[in-house]
Protein backbone atom coordinates (compact mmCIF):
# COMPACT_ATOMS: atom_id res chain seq x y z
CA UNK A 1 0.00 0.00 0.00
CA UNK A 2 1.22 3.36 -0.76
CA UNK A 3 2.25 5.59 2.35
CA UNK A 4 2.79 8.61 0.00
CA UNK A 5 5.72 10.51 -0.53
CA UNK A 6 8.57 10.98 1.58
CA UNK A 7 9.63 14.08 2.55
CA UNK A 8 13.22 15.15 3.97
CA UNK A 9 13.61 18.54 6.30
CA UNK A 10 16.66 19.50 7.76
CA UNK A 11 18.20 22.82 9.41
CA UNK A 12 21.24 24.43 9.38
CA UNK A 13 24.00 24.51 12.65
CA UNK A 14 27.14 25.77 13.75
CA UNK A 15 29.39 24.61 10.94
CA UNK A 16 26.93 21.79 9.74
CA UNK A 17 23.44 20.66 8.60
CA UNK A 18 21.07 18.80 10.41
CA UNK A 19 19.13 16.37 8.05
CA UNK A 20 15.72 14.66 9.20
CA UNK A 21 13.83 11.76 7.95
CA UNK A 22 10.54 9.75 8.43
CA UNK A 23 12.58 7.74 11.18
CA UNK A 24 15.84 8.98 11.56
CA UNK A 25 18.49 11.97 12.00
CA UNK A 26 21.45 12.76 11.31
CA UNK A 27 23.80 16.16 12.04
CA UNK A 28 27.36 16.54 9.78
CA UNK A 29 29.15 19.13 11.07
CA UNK A 30 33.27 20.46 9.93
CA UNK A 31 35.21 20.21 12.83
CA UNK A 32 38.40 23.02 13.09
CA UNK A 33 40.45 20.92 11.87
CA UNK A 34 39.01 20.35 8.60
CA UNK A 35 37.30 17.07 8.86
CA UNK A 36 33.17 16.22 9.11
CA UNK A 37 32.01 14.56 12.24
CA UNK A 38 28.86 12.81 11.70
CA UNK A 39 25.98 11.97 14.56
CA UNK A 40 23.14 10.36 13.32
CA UNK A 41 20.44 8.40 15.75
CA UNK A 42 16.43 6.83 15.28
CA UNK A 43 14.10 8.16 16.29
CA UNK A 44 11.25 7.03 18.10
CA UNK A 45 7.83 8.27 20.21
CA UNK A 46 6.38 11.86 19.54
CA UNK A 47 8.63 11.98 16.30
CA UNK A 48 7.53 9.01 14.60
CA UNK A 49 4.09 8.13 16.05
CA UNK A 50 0.70 7.79 14.62
CA UNK A 51 -0.57 11.18 15.16
CA UNK A 52 2.31 12.51 13.49
CA UNK A 53 0.60 11.39 10.20
CA UNK A 54 -2.95 12.87 11.11
CA UNK A 55 -3.58 15.69 9.02
CA UNK A 56 -3.84 19.35 11.18
CA UNK A 57 -2.35 17.64 14.21
CA UNK A 58 1.23 16.85 12.45
CA UNK A 59 1.86 20.59 11.90
CA UNK A 60 1.86 20.81 16.23
CA UNK A 61 3.78 17.66 15.98
CA UNK A 62 6.50 19.19 13.10
CA UNK A 63 6.67 22.51 15.13
CA UNK A 64 7.93 21.26 18.37
CA UNK A 65 10.11 18.98 16.73
CA UNK A 66 11.76 21.85 14.68
CA UNK A 67 12.60 23.34 17.95
CA UNK A 68 13.42 20.19 19.93
CA UNK A 69 15.67 18.47 17.52
CA UNK A 70 16.85 22.12 16.30
CA UNK A 71 18.03 22.56 19.87
CA UNK A 72 20.14 18.85 20.10
CA UNK A 73 21.40 19.29 16.58
CA UNK A 74 22.42 23.09 17.39
CA UNK A 75 23.82 21.76 20.97
CA UNK A 76 26.20 18.88 19.24
CA UNK A 77 27.57 21.23 16.57
CA UNK A 78 28.57 23.68 19.46
CA UNK A 79 30.62 20.64 20.75
CA UNK A 80 32.24 20.07 17.95
CA UNK A 81 33.14 23.53 16.69
CA UNK A 82 34.60 24.13 20.44
CA UNK A 83 37.15 21.19 20.22
CA UNK A 84 40.55 21.77 19.61
CA UNK A 85 40.08 25.83 21.04
CA UNK A 86 42.44 26.50 23.68
CA UNK A 87 42.13 29.81 26.26
CA UNK A 88 45.12 31.67 26.89
CA UNK A 89 47.01 29.28 29.18
CA UNK A 90 46.56 26.50 26.11
CA UNK A 91 44.10 24.54 28.01
CA UNK A 92 40.85 22.94 26.02
CA UNK A 93 37.95 25.56 26.14
CA UNK A 94 34.91 23.20 27.80
CA UNK A 95 31.20 24.73 26.90
CA UNK A 96 28.96 23.16 29.55
CA UNK A 97 25.86 22.24 28.18
CA UNK A 98 24.06 23.99 31.16
CA UNK A 99 25.35 27.28 29.95
CA UNK A 100 23.90 26.34 26.29
CA UNK A 101 20.68 25.11 27.73
CA UNK A 102 20.74 28.58 29.60
CA UNK A 103 21.66 30.34 26.39
CA UNK A 104 18.69 29.07 24.67
CA UNK A 105 16.33 30.12 27.26
CA UNK A 106 16.91 33.54 27.57
CA UNK A 107 17.01 33.39 23.54
CA UNK A 108 13.56 32.01 23.55
CA UNK A 109 12.38 34.42 26.33
CA UNK A 110 13.53 37.39 24.05
CA UNK A 111 12.28 36.09 21.14
CA UNK A 112 8.86 35.59 23.14
CA UNK A 113 8.90 39.18 24.31
CA UNK A 114 10.04 40.89 21.11
CA UNK A 115 7.78 39.18 18.54
CA UNK A 116 5.06 37.97 20.15
CA UNK A 117 4.55 40.09 23.30
CA UNK A 118 5.31 43.43 21.53
CA UNK A 119 2.99 43.45 18.82
CA UNK A 120 -0.04 42.54 20.85
CA UNK A 121 0.81 45.19 23.64
CA UNK A 122 1.53 48.07 20.75
CA UNK A 123 -2.02 46.72 18.85
CA UNK A 124 -4.08 46.85 21.96
CA UNK A 125 -2.93 50.65 22.77
CA UNK A 126 -3.53 51.25 19.54
CA UNK A 127 -7.49 50.09 19.26
CA UNK A 128 -7.62 51.73 22.66
CA UNK A 129 -6.86 54.90 21.19
CA UNK A 130 -9.85 54.19 18.60
CA UNK A 131 -8.72 52.29 15.57
CA UNK A 132 -11.16 49.41 13.84
CA UNK A 133 -10.25 45.96 15.35
CA UNK A 134 -9.82 44.11 12.28
CA UNK A 135 -7.30 47.61 11.49
CA UNK A 136 -5.24 46.40 14.56
CA UNK A 137 -5.22 42.78 14.10
CA UNK A 138 -3.32 43.63 10.40
CA UNK A 139 -1.15 45.94 12.36
CA UNK A 140 -0.21 43.27 14.88
CA UNK A 141 0.48 40.82 12.01
CA UNK A 142 2.32 43.29 10.22
CA UNK A 143 4.40 44.58 13.25
CA UNK A 144 5.09 41.16 13.99
CA UNK A 145 6.54 40.00 10.43
CA UNK A 146 8.31 42.97 10.18
CA UNK A 147 10.43 43.02 13.38
CA UNK A 148 11.21 39.06 12.10
CA UNK A 149 12.11 40.11 8.73
CA UNK A 150 13.95 43.28 9.99
CA UNK A 151 15.91 41.27 12.31
CA UNK A 152 17.02 38.75 9.98
CA UNK A 153 18.05 41.18 7.58
CA UNK A 154 20.00 42.68 10.82
CA UNK A 155 21.61 39.20 11.70
CA UNK A 156 22.69 38.73 7.92
CA UNK A 157 25.45 41.09 7.92
CA UNK A 158 26.99 38.97 10.58
CA UNK A 159 30.11 36.73 8.71
CA UNK A 160 29.03 34.16 11.27
CA UNK A 161 25.33 34.36 10.63
CA UNK A 162 25.95 34.27 7.06
CA UNK A 163 28.19 31.21 7.38
CA UNK A 164 25.11 29.55 8.60
CA UNK A 165 22.63 30.99 5.69
CA UNK A 166 25.02 29.17 3.40
CA UNK A 167 24.67 25.95 5.19
CA UNK A 168 20.80 26.29 4.87
CA UNK A 169 21.49 26.67 1.42
CA UNK A 170 23.43 23.82 1.08
CA UNK A 171 20.27 21.74 3.11
CA UNK A 172 18.06 22.74 -0.02
CA UNK A 173 20.31 22.30 -2.57
CA UNK A 174 21.08 18.84 -1.54
CA UNK A 175 17.22 17.81 -0.73
CA UNK A 176 16.39 19.50 -4.29
CA UNK A 177 18.60 16.69 -5.92
CA UNK A 178 17.58 13.70 -4.39
CA UNK A 179 13.82 15.18 -4.50
CA UNK A 180 14.74 15.26 -8.36
CA UNK A 181 16.34 11.75 -8.24
CA UNK A 182 20.01 12.83 -9.30
CA UNK A 183 22.96 11.30 -7.99
CA UNK A 184 24.27 12.96 -4.71
CA UNK A 185 27.84 14.78 -5.98
CA UNK A 186 28.63 18.42 -5.80
CA UNK A 187 28.14 18.98 -9.10
CA UNK A 188 24.85 17.54 -9.36
CA UNK A 189 23.39 19.71 -6.12
CA UNK A 190 24.99 23.11 -7.39
CA UNK A 191 22.75 22.95 -10.29
CA UNK A 192 19.43 23.40 -7.77
CA UNK A 193 18.26 26.51 -6.00
CA UNK A 194 19.17 27.83 -2.28
CA UNK A 195 15.57 28.04 -1.44
CA UNK A 196 12.49 25.11 -1.23
CA UNK A 197 8.94 25.59 -1.04
CA UNK A 198 9.08 23.41 2.16
CA UNK A 199 11.98 25.20 4.02
CA UNK A 200 10.83 26.90 7.66
CA UNK A 201 10.83 30.20 6.70
CA UNK A 202 8.12 29.89 4.30
CA UNK A 203 6.20 28.08 6.79
CA UNK A 204 6.70 31.43 8.94
CA UNK A 205 5.08 33.58 6.58
CA UNK A 206 2.37 31.09 6.09
CA UNK A 207 1.97 31.28 9.42
CA UNK A 208 1.39 35.17 9.21
CA UNK A 209 -0.97 34.78 6.79
CA UNK A 210 -3.07 32.15 8.83
CA UNK A 211 -2.57 34.02 12.00
CA UNK A 212 -4.03 37.36 10.70
CA UNK A 213 -7.78 35.51 9.61
CA UNK A 214 -7.68 33.16 12.38
CA UNK A 215 -6.80 36.39 14.82
CA UNK A 216 -9.27 38.93 12.87
CA UNK A 217 -12.33 35.89 12.90
CA UNK A 218 -11.62 35.57 16.92
CA UNK A 219 -11.05 39.66 17.37
CA UNK A 220 -14.30 39.93 15.37
CA UNK A 221 -16.35 36.98 17.39
CA UNK A 222 -15.33 38.19 21.02
CA UNK A 223 -14.63 41.72 22.61
CA UNK A 224 -11.53 40.55 24.08
CA UNK A 225 -9.49 43.09 26.46
CA UNK A 226 -5.58 42.29 26.29
CA UNK A 227 -5.57 39.75 29.12
CA UNK A 228 -7.87 37.48 26.61
CA UNK A 229 -6.26 39.03 23.72
CA UNK A 230 -2.91 37.48 24.35
CA UNK A 231 -4.49 34.04 25.87
CA UNK A 232 -6.15 33.52 22.58
CA UNK A 233 -3.03 34.39 20.68
CA UNK A 234 -1.53 31.22 22.76
CA UNK A 235 -4.33 28.81 22.48
CA UNK A 236 -4.63 29.57 18.87
CA UNK A 237 -1.25 29.15 18.09
CA UNK A 238 -1.91 24.70 17.34
CA UNK A 239 -4.43 25.64 15.20
CA UNK A 240 -2.56 28.22 13.17
CA UNK A 241 0.40 25.82 12.98
CA UNK A 242 -1.71 22.87 12.06
CA UNK A 243 -3.63 24.56 8.81
CA UNK A 244 -0.22 26.29 7.98
CA UNK A 245 1.71 23.02 7.78
CA UNK A 246 -1.20 21.74 5.37
CA UNK A 247 -0.89 24.99 3.46
CA UNK A 248 2.76 24.01 3.12
CA UNK A 249 2.23 20.44 2.25
CA UNK A 250 -0.25 21.00 -0.73
CA UNK A 251 2.60 23.85 -1.67
CA UNK A 252 5.04 21.47 -2.58
CA UNK A 253 3.26 18.62 -3.83
CA UNK A 254 2.06 20.36 -6.44
CA UNK A 255 4.72 22.83 -6.79
CA UNK A 256 5.34 22.12 -10.64
CA UNK A 257 1.85 23.92 -11.09
CA UNK A 258 2.26 27.67 -12.14
CA UNK A 259 -0.35 29.01 -10.19
CA UNK A 260 1.23 27.50 -6.91
CA UNK A 261 4.45 28.83 -7.78
CA UNK A 262 3.03 32.42 -7.87
CA UNK A 263 0.77 31.85 -4.36
CA UNK A 264 4.45 30.50 -2.68
CA UNK A 265 6.80 33.13 -4.36
CA UNK A 266 6.57 35.72 -1.26
CA UNK A 267 8.13 32.85 0.60
CA UNK A 268 10.73 32.17 -2.01
CA UNK A 269 11.49 35.29 -2.10
CA UNK A 270 11.69 35.63 2.27
CA UNK A 271 14.29 32.68 1.70
CA UNK A 272 16.65 34.96 -0.28
CA UNK A 273 17.02 36.28 3.54
CA UNK A 274 18.18 33.56 5.20
CA UNK A 275 19.83 31.58 2.69
CA UNK A 276 22.98 32.21 0.54
CA UNK A 277 24.72 30.53 -1.99
CA UNK A 278 27.39 28.01 -0.26
CA UNK A 279 30.62 26.45 -1.26
CA UNK A 280 32.00 23.09 -2.25
CA UNK A 281 33.03 21.96 1.49
CA UNK A 282 29.42 23.23 2.92
CA UNK A 283 27.87 21.05 0.49
CA UNK A 284 29.75 18.35 1.13
CA UNK A 285 28.74 18.47 4.73
CA UNK A 286 25.21 19.10 3.69
CA UNK A 287 25.37 16.13 1.32
CA UNK A 288 27.12 14.08 4.48
CA UNK A 289 24.51 14.74 6.75
CA UNK A 290 21.58 13.41 3.88
CA UNK A 291 24.08 10.33 3.22
CA UNK A 292 23.66 9.68 7.04
CA UNK A 293 20.10 10.02 7.61
CA UNK A 294 19.89 7.26 4.23
CA UNK A 295 22.01 5.15 5.74
CA UNK A 296 20.83 5.08 9.01
CA UNK A 297 17.36 4.04 7.23
CA UNK A 298 18.83 1.68 4.92
CA UNK A 299 18.73 3.35 2.15
CA UNK A 300 22.10 4.41 1.05
CA UNK A 301 23.46 2.91 -2.32
CA UNK A 302 26.07 0.19 -1.49
CA UNK A 303 29.43 2.22 -2.58
CA UNK A 304 29.06 5.81 -1.59
CA UNK A 305 31.39 7.11 0.75
CA UNK A 306 31.08 6.52 4.27
CA UNK A 307 32.05 10.12 6.19
CA UNK A 308 33.54 9.85 9.65
CA UNK A 309 30.82 8.49 12.38
CA UNK A 310 31.74 10.35 16.33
Amino acid sequence: MSTGPVYYGGQAVIEGVMIRGPRHMAVAVRHPRGHIVVHSEELSGLYTGTIRRVPLLRGVIVLWETLALGMRALAFSSQVAMEGETDERGEPVEFPQRTFWGMMAFAIAIAVAVFFALPIVAAHWIEAAGAPRLAVVGLETVLRLGLFVGYIAAIGLMPDIRRVFQYHGAEHMTIHAYEAREPLTIEAIRRFPKEHTRCGTSFLLVVVVVALAVFATFDALVDAGLLIRTASRILLVPVIAGVSYEILRLGARFERFTIVRWFFAPNIALQRLTTRVPDDEQIEVARAAFEATLRAAGLLIPGVREPAER
